[in-house]
């Protein structure tokens, strides 16, 4: 029987996933959080460096600070949203900036986190913003996951 006329499962590529937070403890976390979980991830100490990643890399998240210099996280949504990159959003900050989001209504977050918030909280936002936004892929996560880092319910601030 020729090897060609079976069918070759059909390999889902891993998500990849862009950090912007200002905080280094929180970026190397949030990184090495969502690396164990199997998303390939790249991070970025504020919102112009990761508006620089974003012009050389394809992602399918942000997960980003609001709070930050040089460019803040509703700055780097303006940015994405001038440039029409269609990047969904989970904002993770200590202060909500919902009068910010009502003055500019394109300005779109998926997930508004708040600190302090736990890994999970943040694993089940990032499945969970992946899965709607994975045009008809049955499985979004990668298959090789790695447990995240044991973190006895502490939360990130």
């Amino acid at each position: 029987m020729n090897e060609n006329n079976f069918l070759q499962p059909e390999t889902i590529p891993q998500p990849r996933i862009l950090v912007a937070e200002d905080s280094p403890d929180i970026r190397r976390l949030n990184t090495e959080a969502l690396t164990a979980a199997g998303y390939i991830v790249d991070a970025a100490e504020d919102g112009a460096a990761a508006w620089g990643l974003v012009q050389l890399h394809e992602y399918d998240l942000l997960v980003t600070d609001n709070e930050m210099p040089k460019v803040s996280g509703l700055g780097l949504l303006q940015l994405l949203h001038d440039a029409r990159v269609p990047l969904p959003v989970i904002m993770v900050t200590g202060t909500s900036p919902q009068e910010q989001l009502e003055r500019q209504p394109w300005l779109q977050i998926e997930v508004l986190l708040l600190k302090p918030y736990t890994f999970d909280e943040l694993l089940n936002a990032v499945k969970n913003v992946l899965r709607a936004h994975s045009h008809g892929q049955t499985e979004i996560a990668p298959p090789n996951r790695r447990h995240p880092p044991v973190t006895d319910g502490r939360r990130l601030e």
